[in-house]
């Protein structure tokens, strides 16, 4: 099967703080979509995210078609590559799929804004229509052993 390669990325928001314009540029591409990949075949990629009260993911970009899982509840909040700023309430056990068709991708970070850690499993599927991005580390905010972000 012959997968899209997206090479272009949107610019950020223009109206974004120029500091976020900056971050949304460096995680345009990035398919880190977690803290740690704790598992690869040839089908799937699995990640675990762990952030602490006040941590954050950096921007990052997702392609392949995948699904994420709260495993704790809390709040969180995301900036989106179109400009929207979403804050969600998660419940553990929440689960979302997400398709992408060739050519389409989603560009976020995401900010644990709760008093609790927050914790997600997101499988991505390396069958998807477009080809899995590289893995680059975050600009400032690389994962420690443990699987948490760096606190900003």
């Amino acid at each position: 099967m012959t997968k899209h390669i997206i090479d272009q990325w949107p610019a950020a928001p223009s109206g974004w703080p120029l500091e976020l314009q900056h971050a949304f540029a460096a995680g345009a591409g990035n398919g880190k979509v977690g803290s740690l990949l704790v598992s690869e075949t040839e089908r799937v990629r699995v990640w675990l995210l762990r952030l602490r009260p006040g941590e954050r993911i950096g921007f990052h970009t997702h392609v392949l078609d995948y699904f994420w899982t709260a495993v704790t509840a809390g709040r969180a909040r995301s900036n989106y590559g179109d400009g929207l700023a979403k804050e969600v309430a998660y419940q553990a056990g929440d689960t979302q799929h997400r398709r992408y068709m060739a050519g389409e991708c989603m560009i976020h970070d995401l900010e644990n804004t709760g008093d609790t850690e927050l914790v997600f499993t997101t499988v991505e599927f390396l069958d998807s229509a477009n080809a899995a991005l590289p893995l680059l580390p975050y600009e400032a905010q690389p994962a420690d052993a443990a699987g948490h972000a760096t606190p900003r």
